[in-house]
């Protein structure tokens, strides 16, 4: 009952408004959810049979092609269901077991038979038809060329497989066999696509695979098959009556589907007795169609009852230090509009400019006393050696000062002691300035030096 309500609400999904289409809703909702009681009917000997829970009825030529694993569309299926399909027989080894193992659960699957296996065993395919399974078709021969073939190659492996099929099906064939092609390896192509949507036969590929053709066990059968389904919620399984593989892991899977609250869903073609079930064209994409996706952010649809205007602050609100109450009242209007029409927001009120006179202003701040302006005694000397320039220019100056006066001084008391010496050495005498110099330059500075840390001293 409660996968009933999410077909139902999946079904509903998008649905328009009409009466024809809510009618033809409701009706389709209301067989499903009567459909186990009638199959519980149909399966008296299996009461706890997994069962088929509806029949879903398609038009081939509505939807050419399905199955998610190629195709834009698949089968509008709900949540946790699930359509068997099986390929390559009849087998009678295998593919009887499988039809007694679908029996024993009361379960109705598709099968696409190939037309070598239908000349092989055509009883095989009658029991197909008698057990009550949907038939499809599958090629003559299996080729695993069709992407590749030619038009003509491929509409004669297509159309001998038909004819096959339907002389071992007799008289009712054309109501017995429907409209459902399976290619081969799912080997596609665009003509072999476009001749079949030509004929009205649907394409059939699928949305789950259990591997059960490659060489492995029925137990990996069975994982393969359980965790594709439940990692996709529903869906198409495509598996092979003609596998021993196949034949063990079946019973299992039925057994799980039902344990995890799965339905079997058949499917049948429209004919002019059986309408086609009514469905909307977004349950039959694999990915929602981009108009149906609910964007974000999205600006609701709300309707507010009894909505009125929100109070505005008052300037008690704001507690604004000495606020005129008339800057905030004008309305916006009055606030002046540009060019373009589109209003100017107010003023930001904060922060606010000064409205006290300037003369006011002034008094209200203090003034610097002149002290702090005056330059004490010596602050002169401090002052030219922070500029580096002022202080080489005054060491050069005193240096050149020291060294003439030193010069002067030992050239006039010595005169006739190195007066000689000078005149016939005068590389010597003049070496001897020099290092003068130097030392009475250094000696210089280092008098500066003294001086200006006690002129910090005092200030200090």
């Amino acid at each position: 009952m409660h996968n009933g309500i999410l077909f139902m609400s999946s079904v509903l999904t998008g649905v328009r408004r009409r009466p024809w289409a809510a009618l033809s809703l409701g009706l389709a909702c209301l067989a499903y959810l009567v459909a186990p009681a009638a199959l519980a009917a149909d399966c008296p000997e299996h009461p706890n049979a997994l069962g088929t829970s509806r029949t879903l009825v398609v038009d081939p030529r509505e939807h050419p092609r399905l199955g998610a694993m190629q195709y834009s569309e698949t089968l509008p299926l709900a949540d946790h269901e699930v359509v068997l399909t099986f390929d390559d027989g009849p087998l009678p080894r295998n593919s009887n077991q499988i039809l007694d193992i679908l029996a024993s659960q009361c379960v109705k699957a598709t099968f696409f038979a190939i037309g070598r296996m239908a000349q092989s065993s055509p009883e095989g395919v009658r029991k197909l038809r008698d057990a009550g399974h949907t038939i499809g078709t599958h090629t003559l021969d299996h080729p695993l060329s069709m992407n590749h073939m030619s038009t003509e190659r491929a509409k004669q492996e297509i159309d001998d497989g038909i004819a096959s099929v339907k002389a071992a099906l007799g008289d009712n064939a054309d109501t017995a066999l429907a409209p459902f092609f399976r290619i081969p390896g799912l080997l596609r192509a665009d003509n072999v696509e476009e001749y079949l949507a030509e004929q009205g036969i649907q394409i059939w590929s699928a949305d789950v695979l259990a591997d059960d053709w490659h060489h492995i066990s029925s137990s990996r059968v069975y994982d393969l098959a359980m965790k594709r389904i439940e990692a996709r919620g529903k869906g198409i399984l495509l598996l092979h009556d003609i596998q021993a593989r196949t034949v063990a892991a079946l019973p299992r899977i039925l057994n799980e589907l039902k344990v995890r609250g799965y339905h079997v869903v058949h499917v049948v073609p429209s004919t002019a007795e059986r309408p086609a079930t009514p469905t909307e064209p977004g349950q039959w994409l694999v990915h929602p169609a981009v108009e149906n996706i609910a964007h974000w952010p999205k600006i609701p649809n709300f309707v507010f009852a009894d909505a009125g205007t929100l109070p505005a602050p008052s300037l008690s609100d704001l507690d604004w230090p000495d606020a005129e109450p008339s800057a905030l009242n004008e309305p916006i209007a009055r606030l002046g509009r540009p060019a373009h029409g589109v209003p100017l927001p107010p003023e930001t009120p904060w922060p606010r400019p000064s409205e006290l006179p300037l003369e006011t202003v002034a008094a209200t701040l203090p003034a610097p006393a002149e002290s702090i302006f005056e330059v004490p005694d010596g602050l002169d000397v401090a002052l030219h050696s922070v500029a580096p320039s002022s202080r080489a220019e005054h060491a050069r100056s005193t240096r050149l000062a020291s060294v003439e006066s030193e010069d002067s001084r030992h050239l006039s008391r010595g005169k006739g002691r190195f007066g000689h010496r000078l005149a016939h050495h005068p590389r010597h005498g003049s070496s001897r300035v020099a290092s003068r110099r130097t030392s009475h330059a250094a000696a210089a500075h280092r008098g500066s030096l003294r001086h200006l840390v006690q002129v910090k001293k005092r200030r200090v």
